[in-house]
């Protein structure tokens, strides 16, 4: 498994927004589900109760030697970007 780095200015956010380290490890390791960001990154989804409300865990990555953790952040948009599967008929 590859290691993972968090950039320091995606460290002072996840602190400001109460997201822990244990979180971003976790999504990232056994993700819900991956989808393609902006310029090659990728967006790790996992959906985590907080006060009895669920919500969307997006880590917002690079894949290169280590796992750079460039952003993460809680969404109650769930919907919005949630890639369900299409079926291939």
């Amino acid at each position: 498994m590859k290691e993972i780095d968090i950039i320091p200015i995606a460290r002072k956010k996840l602190d400001r927004r109460g997201i822990s380290e244990d979180w971003i490890r976790e999504t990232i390791v056994s993700p819900s589900q991956i989808v393609d960001g902006y310029g090659g990154r990728k967006v790790a989804h996992r959906k985590y109760m907080v006060g009895g409300k669920e919500y969307l865990l997006r880590v917002v990555y690079e894949e290169k030697d280590r796992n750079v953790v460039l952003s993460a952040y809680l969404t109650s948009q769930i919907n919005r970007y949630w890639k369900e599967e299409k079926d291939e008929d």
